[in-house]
């Protein structure tokens, strides 16, 4: 049964705090899951935070450390010393170490760096501070299972033991040469079914998937997505094994992708939270709202244009407001498409032949909608039957037109490096609404001839 924070166990966990019933209290929170405390935490004050997470042990903590929005983490990590902290990241496996220290101020990271009791542990969390974040070096993490092609199969089973010990998960095992170049993997069948005296240079498997330090992190979300794969091996620019990408990370750069796209669909430039300041949100939102406001004023400015024959015929004026949000519908349909293909680099096919394949679905989707359009407006609206016409045409060329916008700007944008999933927020809506309605009267006035 999935947790659920209730106010009676919030109200019982504040008493305790309270009452300083420190046993009762970690008795109470010791049966639960991290993840579940984390939400609990989150939902207490940074002090009672506080409280909790030091009278638990480090074992249970650190894992909470890993769950906690980032505010709280921040506030929680600035009320530990830095021994406390080390504490912490010895019961972490290396990527997750260096994600938490990699948040502190450089003096205390030098710190806490300095009193963490396993050395190795130290230097393999140093070794990955040195690359950017958003890379497969920045993502991957020391603990892995290898062994050398030279060895036979009962000095590998020995050597795995020993490895093993300080691994929460084996996933895979590595094949290296002398050198630590990455020479292919091993299958535990193989390992369980072969003779213990066979050389594993005779039983290895040579083709196996792997990414390099400076690959970037959508990339190797990308290869193990389609490859379907629960860890990835990482590899230096001589082909050294250095470490290995597990699932759990790769959830976190999908998640993050997903929250950062869904946020520039909707015209907000820089990553927030809803508990973020009114200053950080106005900074995000304002650039967009901002672009907006100037296409308003360029269709306000495109209206006038054609003041005379709005006056003249009145009835063109009703379906403004329906061209132009039809051509801002289509427009983010197609762009949507297209994000989405270059996202998960499913697209296929010359441009050519996208080409014409917009065209005819935006065709047949316009055939229709205008149909119903002109039998609507001329029975249910009693329009003038030149203006059904006109207004017909018009949503037909609109959503070809902006059809082909929403197809063309993700594609032009990923060309120069610009995310393309802009090109499903304010910016297509706001060009496509100026060209629907400069489409509209100007189909108007060759009709009409004003």
């Amino acid at each position: 049964m999935q947790f659920k924070i209730s106010k009676e166990l919030i109200l019982q966990i504040e008493e305790l705090i309270l009452s300083k019933n420190d046993q009762q209290l970690e008795t109470l929170l010791n049966d639960m899951h991290h993840a579940d405390i984390a939400e609990i935490l989150d939902e207490l004050d940074f002090d009672e935070a506080t409280y909790i997470f030091k009278i638990l042990d480090s074992e249970k903590t650190a894992e909470i450390l890993l769950e906690l929005e980032d505010d709280l983490r921040e506030n929680i990590l600035s009320r530990l010393s830095p021994k406390e902290i080390a504490e912490e990241l010895d019961e972490l496996d290396t990527d997750d170490a260096a994600d938490i220290i990699a948040e502190l101020s450089t003096d205390i990271k030098n710190e806490v760096i300095s009193e963490l009791i396993d050395v190795e542990h130290a230097k393999d969390i140093v070794d990955l501070l040195r690359y950017d974040e958003d890379t497969a070096g920045g993502l991957m993490g020391k603990e892995l299972v290898k062994v050398n092609e030279n060895w036979n199969v009962l000095t590998c089973v020995k050597e795995m033991r020993i490895q093993a010990e300080n691994i929460s998960r084996v996933h895979s095992i590595y094949v290296v040469d002398d050198e630590n170049r990455l020479k292919g993997r091993l299958s535990l069948k193989d390992l369980l079914t072969t003779s213990t005296k066979t050389p594993i240079s005779e039983v290895y498997i040579p083709k196996v998937d792997y990414v390099r330090v400076d690959t970037e992190d959508v990339e190797v979300a990308r290869i193990m997505q389609k490859y379907d794969l629960e860890a990835i091996p990482v590899v230096d620019e001589l082909g050294r094994l250095v470490g290995r990408i597990t699932i759990d990370d790769i959830v976190d750069v999908i998640k993050d992708e997903a929250d950062k796209d869904y946020q520039l669909a909707a015209g907000i430039s820089q990553d927030v939270e809803a508990d973020d300041s009114i200053i950080e949100l106005t900074k995000a939102r304002l650039p967009w709202l901002v672009l907006a406001l100037l296409g308003g004023f360029i269709t306000v400015r495109v209206l006038g244009l054609f003041e005379g024959a709005m006056l003249e015929h009145g009835n063109l004026f009703f379906f403004t407001p329906l061209i132009a949000a039809m051509a801002g519908n289509v427009g983010v349909q197609s762009s949507a498409i297209i994000v989405q293909g270059l996202a998960n680099n499913t697209l296929s096919g010359s441009l050519f032949n996208r080409l014409i394949k917009e065209i005819s679905l935006s065709l047949l989707n316009g055939v229709i909608l205008a149909s119903i359009l002109f039998i609507g407006s001329h029975f249910l609206l009693n329009v003038e039957f030149i203006i059904g016409i006109i207004v017909t045409i018009a949503l037909i060329s609109v959503i070809i037109i902006a059809s082909l916008i929403g197809t063309f700007i993700p594609l032009l944008l990923n060309k120069f490096g610009i995310d393309p999933a802009l090109a499903t927020g304010p910016f297509i809506t706001t060009s496509n609404d100026i060209c629907g309605i400069l489409i509209y009267f100007s189909i108007a006035k060759l009709i009409l001839g004003f």
